[in-house]
């Protein structure tokens, strides 16, 4: 035992001080510039992930069938009682329109929140399983692709990143926070 715990001593070692202080360093490097980037960054990824996202399902919609008819009485209330027609058409331009936004970072919180919404009634209308009886079976619809049992999984991720933008904003790439410096000065 004393051999092995020798040849890792700090200062006759593999790893000498100097070794591990260059390492922290080099680590306090890093962190410092990615926690500098984030603000610019990180949520520039996400908006310009569920931006496109959003903005493909909606022009899918927008040149594709109405097919609200077929799952009107799935919806939740109050939106059950509108129109299928009106609903298709609302579902389609929030999701062109608030994607666009979220890739130019404009009105984010908004149509983040927006966003929220629909795709929680796109979850209990499409993606919910419609029959289960227990925790077991609730999470065999935690999948990306329907194999009879829902599949949540792919909205649950969206919801995830949409009230990220929704709670800390756009980012500093944003228009947002262009017209927040301009406003509010800061």
């Amino acid at each position: 035992w004393h051999g092995i715990a020798g040849r890792f001593n700090q200062t006759t070692g593999p790893y000498r001080k100097t070794d591990m202080s260059r390492f922290v360093k080099i680590n306090k490097s890093v962190i410092q510039l990615l926690d500098k980037s984030a603000p610019w960054l990180g949520l520039l990824a996400v908006r310009l992930l569920m931006g496109w996202e959003y903005l493909e399902a909606g022009l899918e919609k927008l040149h594709g069938q109405n097919w609200f008819v077929d799952i009107q009485g799935d919806f939740p209330f109050p939106f059950n009682v509108v129109p299928p027609a009106i609903s298709w058409q609302l579902a389609t331009w929030f999701e062109i329109i608030g994607g666009i936004a979220l890739i130019i970072g404009l009105g984010t919180r908004f149509f983040g929140l927006s966003l929220i919404v629909l795709t929680v009634v796109a979850v209990s209308a499409v993606h919910w399983p419609a029959e289960w009886h227990s925790i077991t079976d609730l999470l065999k619809g935690y999948v990306i692709s329907d194999d009879g049992f829902g599949n949540f999984k792919l909205p649950v991720l969206f919801l995830a990143m949409l009230t990220a933008i929704v709670f800390y904003g756009p980012g500093k790439l944003s228009i947002d926070a262009f017209i927040r410096l301009r406003t509010m000065g800061r």
